[in-house]
């Protein structure tokens, strides 16, 4: 019974995922709809930046500098004040870890359908089908403006992705899947060693970061269609949600990947400003 329930949910998200993006495609097109003039799409002023499939490798190579070197901005004094909100944030999940993680793993059968429905495999292949269809649905429509969003969110992910992995490998904190029945939740930093290649670590979640990465792709770029930011946060949500259900990732772990994600293709990938702004 549960495994229907896991595999109906599946299919009502990945459809409303599905329609989501035909309805946001064809509503680009569409007179008048969220648009200052007739039949003319809404572009960012980042959109006039040349993106194809030859660049994307270029693109992802030039984001690692503004991302690797922003400890310098805090250096000169800027970007102090959303930073230590964050950090405060993220501190207080971190204390609040031994507390809230425990709960997930004595209540596991409570949340077994929303996990199965859920679980990694499907979140994976939920989060590639949606640039991969929109990109092939802008391509038969000759909509280059899908198509880069959809490029966009793989440039996106990738870079949360190499962050993620240098983070991961950094930090070594254990999972807390892998805490030992009364083990101890509060020591959990600097436990794990993987090899190179393979992190494997808890902090950041890299589902999160993908989710994320591509909600705020989407969101930016659809702005002026008030649903799309709540169906890609909403579909973001719920996969970080996912990971602290499947005790895979602490709850800090999943704030820290929604925070760099979002960063990340907001100031990163596109610091440009989406008409309305």
């Amino acid at each position: 019974m549960l495994s229907i329930i896991s595999r109906r949910a599946v299919a009502i998200l990945a459809c409303l995922l599905a329609s989501g993006c035909v309805v946001a495609v064809r509503a680009q097109d569409t007179p008048g709809a969220g648009h200052n003039k007739p039949n003319k799409p809404q572009v960012s002023i980042y959109e006039e930046r040349p993106i194809n499939w030859k660049t994307l490798v270029p693109d992802i190579v030039h984001d690692q500098k503004p991302i690797w070197t922003f400890p310098g901005t805090l250096a000169r004094g800027q970007h102090w004040g959303p930073t230590l909100a964050m950090g405060a944030i993220f501190g207080g999940l971190v204390a609040a870890d031994p507390h809230d993680s425990p709960y997930f793993r004595n209540n596991a059968s409570t949340y077994s359908p929303f996990n199965r429905a859920f679980s990694t495999t499907h979140t994976e292949v939920a989060m590639a089908l949606i640039p991969a269809s929109f990109y092939a649905l802008g391509y038969v429509r000759k909509d280059s403006y899908a198509t880069h969003t959809s490029l966009l969110a793989v440039e996106a992910v990738a870079d949360s992705a190499l962050l993620g992995w240098v983070a991961e490998t950094a930090t070594g904190r254990l999972r807390p899947e892998a805490i030992p029945p009364g083990g101890s939740y509060a020591d959990t930093w600097f436990k794990t060693y993987h090899p190179l290649l393979h992190a494997g670590g808890s902090f950041p979640s890299e589902h999160s970061l993908a989710a994320f990465s591509i909600a705020t792709i989407f969101a930016r770029r659809y702005s002026g269609h008030r649903w799309v930011p709540w169906l890609a946060y909403g579909a973001a949500t719920l996969v970080g949600f996912s990971r602290v259900s499947l005790q895979a990732h602490f709850p800090s772990d999943v704030f820290a990947g929604a925070v760099l994600g979002y960063v990340i293709s907001r100031f990163v990938v596109m610091p440009g400003r989406e008409p309305g702004d």
